[in-house]
């Protein structure tokens, strides 16, 4: 599959890779609508989100997943990762994940389905967001540990 650019700081490439598919040998190629979804979560959602955050380059952990890969990393049956409508995300440049969370939390125009903040215990854990195709976005913030699921708080 050939690399494009899907917004000025995101290629389609920075979606797809996964230490677990490569391990595992399993294909993770995106069908064009799923191409599609990423391209308006690069635009929409990530685009404003490295403004947000300074301008500072963002490192995706994990983008797309297809069923077979998603089912590999445990991920939820209803991933929005099996749409091309998430990413897992640090910005080291900016700081640690909980502070990402709380600067993204707090801009209200920020057009997010979900943003989790998972897993993190000292300098481990990344920011999760998605984006669905809603005129009126959820902006559902939670944090994901070993404590469990619960709302994500100021």
């Amino acid at each position: 599959m050939a690399d494009r650019q899907l917004s000025p700081h995101f290629m389609l490439s920075e979606f797809l890779v996964s230490q677990t598919a490569a391990r595992q040998g399993i294909p993770n190629i995106p069908s064009e609508s799923d191409i599609l979804n990423l391209e308006q979560l690069a635009q929409r959602v990530l685009e404003p989100v490295r403004s947000l955050l300074g301008n500072k380059p963002i490192v995706i952990s994990s983008g797309y997943r297809g069923h077979r890969l998603n089912m590999a990393v445990g991920g939820a049956v209803n991933s929005d990762h099996k749409f091309g409508r998430a990413a897992d995300f640090t910005c080291p440049g900016f700081g640690a994940v909980r502070d990402i969370c709380t600067r993204l939390n707090a801009e209200e125009g920020l057009p997010f389905y979900q943003l989790i903040r998972e897993f993190d215990q000292g300098n481990s854990g990344w920011v999760h967001i998605s984006w669905r195709d809603d005129p009126t976005p959820v902006r559902q913030a939670l944090v994901i540990d070993p404590a469990g699921t619960r709302p994500l708080t100021a």
